[in-house]
């Protein structure tokens, strides 16, 4: 069995809006699959749906070889989540947070043991096992869910937005931990909206936008969409009555955003239209202070397919 996951035709609405589109993907064995959208792009809904939360309005969902709707209660327990919002105990430690969650996957005695301590290690939290987690930072508080939900081993991880609001050294040694689990035979769906962090541990990558698969592919296929294409920045004293309409006659432009005194234009290589931007900008009276070029990015493959920045 290749595909872990197999999705077909999923669809899910709240009141008449939908959330989740007619979607269709697999998951392969072994693959860390980057889930990349804005807030509202149905990244979560997906995410419940696949952790059981949820049931969708219409479509067909294997997971590990098991049917969704007929076999939730085996799905359960073979697979692993990591929700966004907190899933432990205050006031008990570490350890026992993690004894807890993995005896309801019917781990006992010197199992159970070995992969708690296991889990904890792997986070970087076993020097604080005796600890409780109202004494954590917001970091150590994201790691300890991560080893509650991964301590009983299972083959599919599904991880929803892990590194929310999180210290830079905390979402490092998360991205380090997953790509251990990876190399340990699990298989890792991650939902997002950070573009690095995708870029730093995904085999494969799913771009959603308002409910709907936009793109698909490795981070290079990805890139390889707009790899002709380079954006240029130009940091201006005044902007005059500039407009992207002044822009509108030179051929191989396919973006344009003015903002105060920065200018951001998307142009395809082979045009060699840079000569003329400038000649423009420099028309309309405004003075370039700096300049600096940028080629395909995930980011850019983002702003080509969306028309808009995965943050804005």
């Amino acid at each position: 069995m290749n595909n872990i996951v197999t999705v077909k035709n999923l669809e899910k609405s709240y009141n008449k809006k939908k959330a989740v589109d007619g979607i269709n993907f697999v998951v392969n064995r072994g693959e860390i699959l980057g889930l990349l959208g804005p807030n509202g792009a149905g990244k979560s809904t997906i995410i419940n749906i696949l952790a059981t939360i949820l049931s969708p309005d219409n479509g067909e969902t294997t997971i590990l070889g098991h049917d969704l709707k007929k076999d939730v209660k085996v799905i359960k327990l073979r697979i692993g989540i990591v929700p966004q919002d907190l899933a432990i105990y205050e006031e008990i430690t570490a350890e026992k947070n993690v004894r807890f969650f993995a005896s309801l996957y019917k781990l006992k005695g010197k199992q159970l043991e070995k992969q708690v301590k296991e889990a904890l290690e792997l986070v970087g939290l076993y020097d604080r096992k005796d600890d409780k987690p109202k004494t954590f930072s917001g970091g150590m508080k994201r790691r300890l869910n991560i080893a509650c939900a991964i301590a009983h081993k299972p083959k599919l991880i599904i991880m929803d937005e892990p590194t929310v609001g999180i210290d830079p050294q905390s979402r490092n040694h998360i991205l380090e931990s997953i790509k251990i689990l990876k190399n340990e035979g699990a298989t890792v769906i991650y939902s997002t909206h950070y573009m690095e962090e995708v870029e730093a541990i995904s085999d494969r990558i799913i771009i959603m936008n308002e409910g709907k698969i936009i793109a698909e592919g490795t981070k290079e296929e990805l890139k390889q969409e707009v790899n002709d294409k380079i954006t240029y920045s130009f940091h201006v004293n005044n902007l005059n009555e500039l407009s992207n309409n002044h822009f509108s006659g030179i051929d191989g432009i396919t973006k344009i955003k003015i903002t105060e005194n920065v200018i951001k234009i998307t142009a395809e290589k082979s045009k060699d239209n840079l000569n003329e931007i400038i000649s423009i900008i420099i028309a309309k009276g405004c003075k370039i202070e700096s300049m600096s070029s940028k080629e395909a990015s995930l980011e850019t493959v983002f702003l080509e397919l969306t028309g808009k920045n995965l943050r804005d």
